[in-house]
């Protein structure tokens, strides 16, 4: 059996919790959210054997104030209803030219290049987050100007945004992960969108790799939480070509300025904030200088 795990909430502290339940111990099967009208979200979790109460709760009391919740339900349901349960509640989700839709919608998706099926799983990244939405953005606006030649997709998820970048531009990029689960999934979905040969996916912890120990890219994405860009930052100025742009999320609004100030220690200069129910990306430019040693 499956247990699922569901609570309400307003959209801004839904989409916190969520990412809270995808990233959180116990690791889910799946985590999404729908619209439920009048201002309501129901999150859900899915786990291969029933969660602690307790820990639940405490994950989500990380993530939003307890006094904005529903109650939180944990249930069994049978294996067929899982599937329509981790997929059925995800609607496509346009994110500027980009479609991303899962496999229960493909009959209705229109086809060309920035349409991307990618399913609920093991990984974070369909969309529906704001945070990879406002990655998604970002790409969108910075394709239409420039077509960066070296592309890095850092904590690569379900390799969304890897894959959108390779089709979009029809370019070879990288997409890391430190998860092996999460590696094997973004190999999966290149496949499935016709972009196997030019997304190439490894496990990697940062940039500690062979294939990127020596990168210099043009383009660095990295959808992840704020500790982890804190700590890379300087590994980014390294990195980067100068010039080079790098797309930060995985952040609250609270937390962006914070990181903001690291980056332009580093010689990044702010270009574009996006912001989405709570949630910022960074669009940022490494200036002709130096990286400084930290």
């Amino acid at each position: 059996m499956i247990h699922q795990a569901r609570i309400e909430a307003a959209p801004a502290p839904a989409e916190r919790i969520a990412r809270a339940l995808e990233e959180g111990d116990p690791s889910p099967l799946a985590v999404g959210l729908f619209d439920r009208g009048n201002g309501r979200c129901e999150v859900f979790a899915h786990y291969d054997r029933s969660p602690s109460r307790e820990t639940l709760l405490a994950l989500i009391a990380d993530a939003a104030d307890p006094g904005e919740l529903g109650p939180l339900a944990i249930e069994e349901i049978a294996p067929e209803d899982w599937v329509r349960l981790s997929q059925g509640k995800r609607g496509p989700v346009r994110a500027g030219r980009f479609f991303i839709h899962g496999s229960h919608d493909k009959d209705r998706a229109p086809r060309r290049r920035y349409v991307l099926e990618i399913d609920a799983a093991q990984a974070f990244g369909t969309a529906h987050h704001a945070s990879t939405r406002g990655c998604l953005l970002a790409l969108d606006a910075l394709f239409k100007r420039r077509s960066p030649r070296t592309l890095l997709d850092l904590g690569s998820g379900t390799g969304i945004l890897a894959i959108a970048a390779a089709n979009a531009l029809k370019r070879k990029v990288l997409a890391s992960d430190n998860d092996p689960i999460a590696v094997a999934i973004a190999a999966e979905n290149a496949r499935k969108n016709g972009a196997g040969t030019l997304v190439a996916a490894i496990e990697a912890e940062g940039f500690a790799h062979p294939r990127l120990r020596n990168l210099k890219a043009d383009l660095i994405c990295a959808n992840l939480l704020e500790r982890a860009l804190y700590h890379l930052a300087p590994a980014f100025a390294r990195h980067l070509r100068s010039y080079g742009v790098a797309v930060l999320s995985g952040l609250t609004q609270a937390q962006a300025p914070a990181i903001e100030a690291r980056f332009r220690a580093h010689g990044f200069v702010m270009e574009k904030r996006i912001i989405l129910e709570g949630w910022t990306t960074l669009v940022i430019t490494r200036r002709n200088m130096r990286p400084r040693r930290d």
